[in-house]
């Protein structure tokens, strides 16, 4: 088997983040349940929530995108795979990619619908509460897949975000079996409960074939999947089907399971939450940028700790400051 170029390959929703900040009224008023996620299945819908929203700032996102230029500014050599539409927000998304040094080559739909964008309110608390429409990255076909590109990274990272759409499914499938083909490790994000309600069936079967090798999970996902109200029970239970399990419980820390060895770690102590927008996404790339360069699982895990902090504590899901200098610091 080859050395990987790459640390890690990325496949998900390439999306326009637009933020906005209001109230715990106006979240009831627009009726969606706060601190989730919500799709939008037409532009009409999408359009009518924007008119609704305070003056905003756009940021790019996407679960996997934010993740990729975690791990890229931590020093990590990545790519992403996802698909925007031939628009401004199309162009915007690739310009921010691409300015991180990921290696971004996915080939622009033509046509409708625009670029995917998710409308995110942040009340007082920090809490994000994500509407997205899906626009062009819910037709990735499997055919726009850089086989090459997954065949060279050493691990292939997954949203389940992107499993709800029929194409980026079949694409994901295709990625997964390029990547296991290749000798290389498949890693996967739960993303959302929604995700598991409507795909909790695939997602373990993808467990039980031995198609996951790194499992990221909060503790309201863990439990969905196991079907258990229990924490530690669903931990248990699906630390057992998986060669490695990464749990996260917010402010509670985090913990990971690997070959029956536990490892535990705290949160980050941080001054005030300001909007948790990306901080999965963030934790997952320390995460795999330490398993990328050989460090142990508390290490790794301490690292996510110190990214999710850092994202947490401003606007947006990409990093405000040097994050490599960052972890130099806090890692000492």
């Amino acid at each position: 088997m080859s050395t990987p170029t790459y640390d890690v390959v990325a496949i998900g929703n390439a999306i326009v983040d637009i933020l906005s900040t209001c109230d715990d009224a106006f979240i009831d008023e627009i009726g969606v349940t706060k601190g989730s996620m919500q799709l939008m299945f037409s532009p009409e819908e999408a359009d009518a929530l924007y008119a609704k929203m305070g003056p905003g700032r756009e940021v790019s996102g996407g679960s996997a995108a934010n993740t990729v230029a975690g791990i890229a500014a931590l020093g990590g050599k990545c790519g992403f795979i996802g698909q925007v539409a031939d628009d401004q927000l199309g162009q915007v998304f690739a310009h921010d990619v691409r300015s991180v040094g990921i290696r971004f080559d996915t080939a622009v739909r033509a046509g409708d619908p625009t670029t995917a964008r998710c409308l995110i309110f942040v009340t007082p608390d920090g809490q994000r509460t994500m509407n997205t429409f899906l626009g062009a990255s819910q037709f990735l076909p499997a055919a726009a897949l850089d086989a090459d590109l997954i065949a060279d990274a050493a691990i292939l990272y997954l949203e389940g975000y992107l499993w709800d759409p029929e194409e980026p499914r079949a694409a994901m499938r295709a990625g997964i079996d390029i990547a296991r083909k290749a000798g290389r490790k498949v890693a996967f994000t739960l993303s959302d409960t929604f995700c598991i309600g409507r795909h909790g069936g695939d997602f373990r079967a993808l467990i039980a074939d031995g198609l996951i090798d790194i499992m990221f999970a909060n503790e309201a996902e863990l439990t969905a999947l196991a079907e258990t109200d229990d924490y530690e029970a669903a931990l248990a239970k699906i630390a057992a089907q998986v060669p490695t399990l990464v749990a996260t419980r917010g402010a509670h820390g985090a913990c990971a399971v690997q070959g029956g060895n536990r490892v535990s770690v705290k949160a980050q102590p941080i001054d005030k939450v300001v909007d948790t927008t990306g901080a999965g996404d963030l934790f997952a790339a320390g995460f795999l940028h330490g398993q990328a360069q050989g460090k142990t699982l508390e290490e790794s895990l301490t690292l996510g700790s110190i990214c999710a902090a850092e994202i947490i504590s401003h606007y947006g899901a990409r990093p405000n400051v040097d994050l490599k200098a960052l972890a130099a610091e806090k890692l000492g």
